[in-house]
């Protein structure tokens, strides 16, 4: 057993030799801490701000990654019915929603709602793990009929924390100058 490198942002370096779950988990809870640590230590101002003309801010970073953890890992994977606040939602009328609302929530409440998603997704994937691993299909399918196996989901969690973390590092940077990888 290799022990968990932990880099000067507090966060997990993934395992440079590991297996195929290994791997995939490291590269996502790195993903993971590098939002927490774009986001860490600023207030209300610092999680609304905005870069010109995109309305696109921590805060909503935060919340928009909430709903993706649960809705891949709890509602698609596991079939399970949404979460609060999710669950009382109207998406129709608001497809963004978790965007636009994130300004009235305190970055008490972010954080909070997305540490507990992230914990909620964790143990769905070590549920998943222990029951069919990797190759194990989602329980409900995909707008076309397919349903992605939960090798593809960590890897699809990969690419959209590294997407939007590229927009966190840019925000925050804005912010307050702080800069890193």
């Amino acid at each position: 057993m290799t022990d968990i490198i932990i880099d000067e942002q507090g966060r997990p370096e993934p395992p440079l030799a590991s297996n195929e779950t290994g791997t995939l988990l490291g590269f996502l809870d790195f993903q993971r801490a590098t939002l927490a640590w774009k986001c860490s230590g600023l207030d209300s101002e610092g999680l609304n701000t905005t870069v010109a003309p995109s309305s696109l801010t921590l805060g909503g970073l935060l919340k928009h990654l909430a709903y993706v953890e649960d809705s891949w890992f709890s509602e698609s994977f596991f079939g399970r019915e949404p979460h609060p606040p999710w669950d009382a939602v109207d998406w129709k009328a608001d497809r963004d929603w978790e965007w636009h609302s994130a300004s009235g929530d305190s970055p008490e409440q972010l954080r909070i709602l997305w540490q507990e998603a992230v914990d909620r997704s964790r143990a769905l994937t070590f549920e998943a793990l222990a029951d069919g691993g990797l190759d194990r299909l989602a329980s409900r399918p995909m707008g076309d009929g397919t349903r992605p196996s939960l090798r593809w989901i960590l890897v699809h969690m990969i690419e959209e924390y590294s997407r939007h973390n590229g927009h966190a590092d840019f925000l925050r940077e804005s912010i307050d100058g702080l800069t890193g990888e």
